[in-house]
């Protein structure tokens, strides 16, 4: 063989496994998301699929690295494992639509947590099992091909340094591309690269002398040799187990400082394996041939319990550095995404490195004293895989994360030797540790404005949920601290998110609301005694905290995720509404798929209607059409209407009815005439049917047009999760100005969305109206034009210099349509206020109001009671 021959010999191993490594992290990724597609988000389903793939590489190593550790022919062993990984994972593209059907069905709507985890568990577990044990015995295999040309850790370092890369190009580049399924046959590809090149670089498989370094069985070894390698076993388990929690758990808590989007889970996984490549990788180069080998297990478990709780440590002043860095990176989505990145590496940097060397230490003392890598790795793995549910789901929520973190740094020390504690590499960190348990502060992100004060706070599986109250006595409530769920202060808006579409329902008897928040949406509805409604909640913090913004007696409140709720109940509903999901975060974006709304639209009555609400203020354009396209999909005749005339928070809703048939006016003139509660529709501003209606936006048509040539948002191809988050990141515009440049461009005639028939309603009741039709066209010009002339308003306490700024802009409005409340109503209001100093002025304006208004007699009233007639009705009208 030539020395060029031999050179690519030489570093083929290395080039496999990192090719191996690649493949192996973009399967993780992509069947995690499709796991959460149809398991949930649930932290029962969440960890077990985590466990589950832990698990099934801990097995593969088990039952395949001692074979292949006594084989004469080990690349034969890890090309048919490349293999296997290929064929299975294709075969998992045909299976896994039916295999999560019925797990679906055999899970249930509404399981039990443990019965939940156990079904998500040994489901995903079989699913994934032919692959991921065959990922677990590639490593082994590979190391005894290349024993003497490649040490252990400088492979370890390769296959996860291809790990880092198949996380980033993943979620960065390649499913945001080419979606999940595609992704995953290019990981396919590598791994029949691999098997390929296996057979063609090592033909004969191991070289003579490769047999006789095989590991000595461990029978056969004496007894003080045994007894060392239990020993060492035992270290490999809890270093897993800890290691994996220290990830789980910094993980979880710098959710609560950055955007917690696909990104920065990406991001932060990456780090932590980059992080242990690099450790491994060290140890090779400097620390594997010193001869006080015996005695460095110690310094390493030392100077990681040290590591860990120097990241620990920077948790507190992770805001403060994110700002920093956000400062110093510059602005945009590249400066943001690489703010994260310095978070990562300040939290996982250093003890992840450390991590890298001690598995590489413990796993070489091991093979010496003749425990097989395979064996080495599956019990490392296996101790791994049951981190999430010890430490993520019990020790979190009962010990809060900070002590949990200085108790992981604890477990290090506790693995050294009686001797070691004796010098300061162990004592130190323990007496650290000690003083951080007991001195430091929670590990709790909570902003409190000035004046202000925690109504309640709770730390959760998944999130932690706060209720923080205002100096002006504003409640509001906040997952991760970041992302507000609503506040007392948006009581009407939030209500009329209830009251739209089941106004625009003849006789609904049932509702669903996907999402609860404060529970002010879902709780509006229920106040209505002839409707049931369920409310679903993903987070049992949230639905504990909603107490606090309402009793909500008849309000059903489900513990489930939405998304699979929807799939595996079979109620039908009569109105299904869907809060406005902030489609950045990390699995909302599963909410705005054709394949929700299609399950959606499964579990509706005849004559149902679905009602998806859009945080416009959260949604770029590209987003906002590929969202738009997906509903049209399933809902050809969909409509769009504002929850309200907020330039702030505004918040779009996309309606569309199971029987795809238009709206009826007369039929929601009989529904609000025979409500069960008059004045609750009225308060919200939606007194008649011409408010309601005058809430719609656009048709069919012109949603048409705004999708465009978007792409849909599906399963497959999840566009929205990978594209929203960049408007968070970096805000290219203001929401006002979205949603104005929005209802610009949309138009809707009311021949699109009203059903035609003799019966169309009048004021005075449902009768035929040639002219109502023309009404309800003017209302619409007249509400863009309200929303566009609130750009460059600035509220004052002053009436005369608000009314400086909305006199000419209203009126404008009110010639137009005479029946704009939203219009009529403040400056009648403000008139009101102004006959307290200026009467003349509030006069002139009342009358202009009185004769664009005739057939009204609150500004007649308000008239008269300016002149002085003591008999005149002083109460204020309603608010709109």
């Amino acid at each position: 063989m030539s020395g060029g021959a031999l050179a690519r010999r030489r570093r083929a191993p290395l080039v496999l496994m990192l090719v191996s490594g690649f493949a192996g992290l973009g399967y993780q990724i992509v069947w995690t998301q499709q796991c959460a597609l149809w398991l949930g988000h649930e932290a029962a389903a969440v960890l077990a699929v985590v466990t589950a793939f832990f698990g099934g590489l801990a097995l593969g190593a088990f039952t395949l690295g001692g074979r292949i550790a006594g084989s004469p022919r080990p690349a034969r062993w890890y090309a048919g494992c490349e293999l296997a990984i290929a064929l299975w994972s294709l075969t998992l593209i045909a299976v896994m639509p039916a295999f999560s059907a019925a797990a679906l069905r055999l899970m249930g709507a509404q399981p039990a947590p443990v019965w939940q985890w156990s079904v998500a568990f040994l489901g995903t577990l079989v699913l994934f099992l032919p692959a991921t044990a065959a990922m677990g015995a590639t490593l082994p295999a590979m190391e005894r091909i290349s024993a003497e040309d490649h040490n252990l850790a400088a492979l370890y370092a390769a296959n996860t340094f291809g790990a880092v890369a198949g996380v980033l190009c993943s979620a960065f580049w390649l499913v945001p591309g080419v979606g999940l399924a595609r992704s995953a046959g290019i990981c396919v590809g590598l791994n029949l690269l691999c098997a390929a090149a296996a057979c063609g670089l090592f033909p004969a498989g191991a070289r003579p002398a490769l047999a006789a370094s095989a590991p000595r069985p461990l029978a056969l070894a004496a007894p003080a040799q045994r007894a060392g390698a239990r020993g060492l076993l035992i270290r490999l388990a809890l270093t897993g187990w800890l290691g994996i929690g220290y990830e789980v758990l910094v993980v979880r808590i710098l959710s609560q400082v950055t955007e917690d989007t696909v990104y920065t889970f990406a991001l932060l996984l990456a780090v932590y394996l980059l992080g242990t490549a690099a450790g491994a990788a060290g140890y090779q180069r400097w620390l594997w041939k010193r001869r006080e080998r015996a005695a460095l297990a110690d310094v390493l478990l030392g100077a990681l319990a040290a590591a860990c709780l120097i990241g620990t440590v920077s948790l507190w002043g992770a805001q403060a550095l994110r700002e920093a860095a956000r400062h110093a990176l510059g602005g945009g989505l590249p400066g943001a995404v690489a703010a994260e990145a310095v978070l990562a590496l300040v939290a996982f940097a250093p003890a992840t490195v450390v991590m890298g060397a001690l598995f590489s230490h413990l796993s070489g003392r091991a093979g010496a004293a003749g425990v097989s890598f395979g064996r080495a790795l599956g019990v490392n793995t296996l101790g791994a895989a049951s981190a999430p549910v010890l430490l993520g789901v019990l020790a979190v929520p009962a010990l809060g994360p900070k002590l949990t973190l200085a108790l992981i740094g604890i477990g290090y020390l506790a693995l050294t030797g009686r001797r070691a504690w004796s010098r300061p590499v162990v004592w130190a960190p323990a007496v650290a540790a000690l003083a951080l348990a007991l001195f430091a502060p929670p590990l709790a992100f909570i902003e409190v404005p000035a004046g202000g004060r925690v109504v309640s706070y709770r730390e959760g599986v998944m999130a932690a949920v706060s209720v923080v109250e205002d100096a002006s006595g504003v409640v509001r409530l906040r997952i991760n601290n970041r992302q507000q769920e609503g506040s007392s202060a948006s009581f009407r808006v939030d209500a009329r998110q209830a009251w739209l579409p089941l106004l625009l329902h003849s006789a609904p008897e049932r509702a669903l609301f996907l999402g609860l928040g404060t529970g002010v949406t879902a709780g509006a509805a229920a106040e209505d005694p002839g409707l049931r409604v369920d409310a679903v909640e993903l987070l049992p913090e949230v639905i504990e905290a909603s107490a606090i913004f309402g009793s909500q007696v008849r309000l059903r409140r489900i513990a489930a995720d939405a998304r699979r709720y929807v799939r595996a109940s079979a109620q039908a509903y009569d109105v299904i509404v869907s809060d406005n999901f902030h489609p950045a975060r990390s699995g909302s974006g599963a909410l705005y798929t054709v394949e929700h709304f299609q399950a959606v639209r499964q579990r509706l009555s005849p004559g149902g209607l679905f009602c998806q609400w859009l945080p416009l203020h959260q949604l770029d354009r590209d987003s906002l059409r590929s969202i738009v396209r997906s509903f049209l999909v399933v809902y050809p005749r969909a409509a769009a209407l504002l929850a309200s005339n907020s330039l702030e928070t505004p918040v779009l809703g996309l309606v569309g009815r199971g029987d795809d048939r238009a709206f009826d006016p007369a039929a929601i003139h009989d529904r609000l005439a025979r409500r069960a509660l008059p004045g609750r529709a009225a308060a919200l501003g939606l007194d008649d049917e011409l408010a309601v209606l005058g809430s719609l936006v656009a048709g069919p048509a012109a949603l048409a047009r705004l999708a465009g040539d978007a792409a849909a948002n599906t399963d497959d191809h999840p566009v929205v999760a990978y594209r929203a988050p960049r408007l968070t990141y970096a805000p290219d515009s203001l929401p006002r100005d979205r949603l104005i440049s929005l209802l610009a461009e949309l138009s809707i005639a009311p021949a699109e969305v009203i059903q035609p028939g003799p019966r169309l309603p009048t004021t005075g009741g449902a009768t035929t109206d040639p002219g109502w039709p023309a009404r309800l066209a003017a209302y619409w010009a007249a509400r863009d034009r309200f929303v566009a002339s609130g750009r460059d308003v600035r509220p004052t306490p002053r009436v005369q210099d608000m009314l400086a700024q909305v006199r000419e802009p209203l009126l404008a409005v009110l010639r137009i349509s005479p029946d704009f409340r939203p219009a009529y109503d403040p400056l009648l209001a403000m008139a009101r206020e102004l006959a307290r100093t200026d009467p003349a002025a509030a006069r002139v304006l009342i009358g202009e109001l009185a004769r664009l208004q005739p057939a009204r007699s609150d500004a007649t009233r308000a008239l008269r009671l300016i002149e002085g007639d003591a008999s005149a009705d002083t109460v204020a009208p309603p608010a709109r």
